[in-house]
């Protein structure tokens, strides 16, 4: 199985300045030596927020891809399978984004790692 992450753990590990939860989840996840992948949709939400002023990142975002690289998370391509799928349950949230990591998380047989109140009983979160 493997996990991914939600983009405010990308932002934390892509800009090293992680909460005292989002460290915890990290830990956890480098000490069951679980695989990890970023979203392309993690990247485009992020690149949105940054470029419209409302996430102020350290990190250039050409240097997302080869940060994550580094903290040895994979990028987990979109396909239409993604966008297709029928999500069950549906997240109790409107947000396209967590609908579209959930759906790749059912497709890829992955958990999402969350902290995203709406999003960590859903059944594919990482517990």
């Amino acid at each position: 199985m493997g996990l991914l992450l939600d983009t405010h753990i990308i932002i934390a590990i892509v800009d090293g300045a992680s909460s005292g939860s989002s460290r915890r989840a990290l830990e956890i996840i480098k000490a069951q030596s679980l695989v990890s992948f970023a979203s392309v949709a993690s990247l485009w939400e992020i690149a949105i927020k940054v470029r419209l002023g409302r996430l102020p990142l350290r990190s250039q975002l050409d240097q997302l891809p080869e940060a994550l690289d580094d903290a040895g998370v994979s990028i987990l391509a979109i396909d239409h399978r993604h966008v297709l799928a029928e999500l069950k349950p549906e997240p109790p949230t409107r947000d396209p984004f967590d609908r579209l990591l959930l759906a790749q998380c059912q497709i890829e047989d992955m958990r999402l790692v969350t902290l995203d109140r709406a999003l960590v009983d859903h059944p594919l979160a990482f517990r």
